[in-house]
């Protein structure tokens, strides 16, 4: 391979097209259109073409990888193996030689274009191998390669930046179980407590379904929920007074309508409705930020108070939290439930795919996990 070309003007020996690639699967069973590699990327990427910054970042990484399998390996991206990823990601920290790989921007259809501006900082090195493995996942479910060699790596995502730490304020889903449990079994006497309740209940899915901040729960009404050719949307302005939409899936649908339903409130909130987002116990009006955090720390705590006796460790997590770990909670389990990482960046409304990935913890349960196979009895499972 010669000078460097963008995946837009790519074009290389039909030995290194992929066509007849190691790691090609070989079943007949591809659900894609594609005979190449880079057929194959491109449909990858056509995934993404509603989501302009998305397609951009990961046209980049998947264009970084396959010039380097092409240039530096002398392969085809569908004959990469474990030993060819360690040696990218080695790659990816220092590129070498910096003359060919690394220069300012310019257009990508220019001589001067280079793939990286120069080495990759931890957390970008992150986010490339969280793309990476995302694309090769992809790869083998349309049945266009046989196994990602990526799924083999057992070391830690390079460590993020004092300023990057990987998010800790969230519940596990142990603790999320017993808590979501305790508020709902609940069994309330009174008119007053069955007040609270309802209240609790529904503010619980508010913070976990949706991930709002506080101060959007606070300011927002219920109009808007907006329904659009039968599915609904929740309509918020957050950060720099930006108006984005996060889907209502039918958990929080049906959570929606049974508030409203208690507070004798149609089930579906009706287009510029003025009544607020969570309601005082009388239901005559909304609450402050405040207000809100105390009642979430309230219930939270009497959660933990349950726990003290059989698990004080994780009761003594519970006390610890606050409204906006709901937030960090609701976003950890959407990527743990394998909800797509662009679809996660958009109901988090984060403004780039870095902040997202901080949330996936995944890696530390597989380090964890093969921490089991070290044993004090060396002897272990010989005879």
């Amino acid at each position: 391979m010669g000078l460097l070309k963008s995946i837009d003007e790519l074009i290389f020996p039909e030995a290194l097209s992929g066509t007849q690639g190691i790691n090609r699967a070989n079943d007949n069973s591809c659900q894609i259109d594609a005979d190449d590699d880079l057929d194959a990327i491109r449909t990858w990427l056509s995934e993404y073409q509603d989501s302009p910054q998305t397609f951009r970042s990961y046209r980049k990484e998947a264009e970084r990888l396959l010039l380097w399998a092409l240039i530096e390996r002398d392969k085809p991206l569908s004959s990469l193996n474990r030993d060819d990823f360690i040696a990218y990601e080695q790659f990816i920290a220092d590129p070498q030689p910096v003359e060919k790989w690394c220069g300012p921007r310019f257009p990508r259809n220019s001589d001067k274009w280079r793939p990286f501006q120069g080495p990759l900082k931890p957390q970008s090195q992150r986010q490339t191998l969280v793309i990476i493995k995302s694309l090769l996942n992809y790869l083998v479910e349309a049945g266009y390669l046989a196994a990602n060699p990526f799924a083999l790596r057992r070391r830690r995502l390079p460590k993020a930046d004092k300023d990057e730490q990987i998010v800790e304020r969230y519940i596990e889903k142990e603790l999320w179980d017993f808590l979501y449990n305790f508020i709902i079994e609940q069994t309330p006497n009174s008119k007053r407590e069955k007040d609270h309740y309802e209240r609790n209940r529904y503010l619980l899915s508010l913070l976990y379904l949706l991930t709002p901040r506080v101060s959007e729960v606070s300011s927002h009404t219920m109009g808007s929920f907006h329904e659009r050719n039968g599915k609904w949307w929740w309509h918020v302005t957050g950060k720099g007074n930006k108006t984005q939409r996060i889907p209502v899936n039918d958990l929080m649908l049906e959570a929606l309508s049974r508030y409203r339903k208690y507070h004798k409130l149609s089930p579906r909130p009706e287009l510029g409705e003025s009544t607020p987002l969570i309601l005082n116990i009388t239901g005559s009006r909304g609450l402050t930020a405040n207000m809100i955090y105390r009642i979430a720390k309230q219930f939270t705590l009497s959660a933990a108070e349950k726990l003290q006796e059989d698990d004080p460790i994780k009761a003594s997590k519970l006390i610890q939290v606050s409204t906006h770990w709901f937030r960090h909670t609701g976003i950890t389990h959407q990527i743990d439930n394998g909800i797509d990482l662009r679809f996660v960046n958009k109901n988090a409304r984060h403004s780039k795919m870095e902040t997202t990935s901080i949330y996936l913890h995944t890696e530390d349960d597989d380090w964890h996990e093969a921490m089991s196979k070290h044993d004090l009895n060396t002897a272990s499972g010989e005879e």
